[in-house]
């Protein structure tokens, strides 16, 4: 049985998750989701406030980005989406929508982290935070198979290598 490719760009909030995988999604011409976007209100304004969201708080959350990424499935739209997924266990719900979802992990050290946050304009996420994010990770295991890409490295040289990984591993189908 052939699945549609989605691949999850995930990391700590100023790892460039966004910015990747609108790259990503161009370079392939595949759909694109900030999952950022389906977050609720609430919880945006949550984290606004400088308060971390829990467990409960991203379980609608995740459902709504897992229920775009089966709806992706059902209709063959191979589609690249950012999302956090700090946890393996959002990750492995993410992965029963889409059983060979592929990881990119964007791995960065906090203070390259800090100063993307510190001149960031107009975004709910506030640099206070970041440790909590931190906190939070639990970068993929050998086992999930994520590409795993520096944050300091520039967007192209990042593309580069995502795309080089995917066709070194037969990941990356005929272009649509």
């Amino acid at each position: 049985m052939t699945t549609t490719p989605i691949l999850l760009v995930m990391g700590v909030s100023g790892a460039g998750k966004t910015t990747i995988a609108k790259a990503l999604a161009e370079r392939l011409g595949w759909a694109f989701l900030d999952a950022d976007d389906l977050h609720p209100p609430a919880n945006h304004a949550k984290m606004a406030m400088g308060a971390a969201l829990d467990d409960e708080d991203r379980r609608p959350w995740l459902a709504a980005v897992a229920a775009w990424i089966a709806a992706r499935q059902t209709e063959a739209c191979p589609a690249v989406v950012a999302c956090s997924a700090l946890k393996r266990t959002y990750r492995d719900q993410l992965r029963r929508a889409a059983a060979d979802l592929q990881i990119v992990f964007i791995r960065a050290e906090p203070e390259l982290l800090a100063e993307r946050l510190r001149r960031r304009r107009g975004h709910f996420m506030p640099p206070s935070l970041l440790a909590s994010q931190f906190a939070a990770l639990e970068p993929p295991a050998p086992e999930e198979g994520a590409v795993d890409i520096d944050a300091a490295q520039a967007l192209p040289e990042i593309i580069d290598a995502v795309v080089s990984e995917m066709v070194a591993h037969r990941r990356r189908p005929a272009a649509p």
